[in-house]
């Protein structure tokens, strides 16, 4: 599947279909020196050499990314829903927070989490935190991950995360719909997550 060019967005915004990807090359980047997600969530990830793209960071509207800081070849920016996003010049962008290296740590503080369930716990209540919202007795996440993908994020097997999954859903803690593109997860999980920032 070819990717779309950043080169060339249309009226100076990038729209991109969930589960559709851009592959934002540093070789073909031109004189774009970041992005900046306009609406919607974006899995930003970089080529391993081992194989699975390696996720780094989710994006969210108002999120910028400095491409210059990027330490890989190439980076893809997945769809999680329906994504907008400008790209912006060096003197366009804003200096602040980085959204990516934010991301980044909270990923590796998970992954060293000693168990994979206390791993999984975390990166739910983060994801909530970060991206999902309070909609009356749960929280909805607005995308849904798969198993493989939720195994990449803690470091484990696609087979444990279903495991782990099963008894979350066993103890009425998630729900995931099975018509629909986002998760369900109760307030009691999200508010005992490991690590979860205050």
């Amino acid at each position: 599947m070819p990717f779309p060019l950043l080169n060339d967005p249309i009226g100076g915004l990038v729209r991109m279909a969930s589960g559709q990807s851009l592959l934002l090359d540093s070789g073909r980047f031109g004189p774009t020196a970041a992005l900046e997600i306009v609406d919607g969530i974006g899995r930003l990830s970089c080529s391993c050499d081992q194989g699975e793209a390696m996720t780094i960071a989710f994006l969210q509207a108002g999120d910028q990314w400095q491409c210059q800081r990027a330490c890989v070849q190439a980076v893809c920016l997945e769809a999680l829903t329906p994504l907008v996003l400008r790209p912006l010049t060096p003197h366009g962008a804003t200096v602040g927070s980085d959204p990516v290296q934010d991301w980044t740590l909270q990923l590796l503080r998970i992954r060293h989490l000693p168990k994979a369930e206390q791993r999984l716990h975390a990166l739910l209540g983060l994801l909530v935190f970060r991206l999902g919202r309070r909609c009356g007795a749960w929280c909805d996440l607005p995308f849904r991950l798969s198993h493989g993908r939720l195994a990449e994020l803690i470091g484990t097997t696609r087979v444990t995360t279903t495991r782990l999954m099963s008894q979350f859903r066993l103890a009425q803690l998630l729900e995931v719909p099975r018509q629909g593109a986002w998760m369900r997860l109760a307030p009691a999980l999200v508010d005992s997550a490991p690590l979860l920032a205050p």
